[in-house]
């Protein structure tokens, strides 16, 4: 299983937090303890809100996990081009966009940024953002050229703008179960009519803020409700995706 969605809280590192909310520490030892059961082979280091746009932790989980694992980095604007080829060059494969607990007024700009690491990386753009707000926002983020949705949107009534963003080539994540109020399976079961190439499965440990963690009965039910579609949930749509070859290095 490549892991699509992961977080590492490393003590040894600054931890800004966000709106006064820090984590426990998840080390990349701690994630590990948890992945061994669950034969995961590569994944996505995510930023979370908490961690701030510094992104020192996650090249330095990066190279602790070794290259089957990819970092998704949370940056500001500004950020230089030599900056984004240094991140590419230490295994960042994508910028995330954080609309629940980032900063929204700063969307327009962080989106020129993805266009910008789109052209020169050919990085994908994650969206943390809540499905109902999706129509309003699709032309500000229409110019992105990749991307993917967080935790299957997190809300039922948001899931029709988000099956019309998969149809026009978006990904999303099956991952949060216990954060939203979706009917899991019917999502499952509508985004794969759409595409049955863009959900992208993961464990989202360690669960931060989640009001239900991760379990692996959630893995159990992507397979249980996708049958024989399942498969390229767990690993080759992921690695699409980020660009990484079959071998499970980037």
């Amino acid at each position: 299983m490549f892991d699509a969605h992961l977080h590492i809280i490393d003590p040894r590192f600054a931890l800004p937090g966000n709106d006064g909310y820090r984590p426990d520490p998840f080390t990349v030892d701690d994630y590990r303890a948890h992945a061994e059961a669950l034969g995961v082979t590569g994944g996505a280091v995510v930023a979370g809100s908490f961690n701030g746009t510094e992104q020192d932790y996650l090249i330095a989980a990066l190279r602790e996990l070794g290259p089957a694992f990819v970092g998704v980095a949370q940056l500001p604007p500004e950020t230089s081009d030599s900056h984004l080829r240094d991140l590419h060059a230490a295994g960042v494969r994508a910028l995330r966009i954080n609309l629940v607990r980032g900063p929204a007024g700063d969307l327009d700009a962080l989106v020129q940024l993805g266009m910008r690491a789109a052209e020169l990386l050919n990085w994908p753009t994650e969206l943390y953002v809540d499905a109902r707000d999706l129509r309003r926002l699709a032309p500000r983020i229409a110019p992105l050229p990749r991307v993917s949705v967080d935790h299957l949107g997190l809300s039922q009534e948001g899931l029709p703008a988000l099956l019309a963003l998969v149809g026009t080539g978006a990904r999303v994540k099956a991952t949060g179960f216990g954060r939203g109020d979706l009917d899991v399976p019917e999502a499952l079961r509508a985004i794969a009519e759409v595409n049955p190439g863009a959900l992208m499965a993961g464990t989202d440990l360690p669960s931060t803020r989640a009001p239900r963690p991760f379990d692996t009965a959630d893995l159990r039910l992507i397979a249980d409700t996708l049958g024989a579609a399942a498969d390229p949930v767990f690993t080759a749509n992921a690695l699409d995706f980020y660009g990484i070859a079959e071998t499970g290095e980037r």
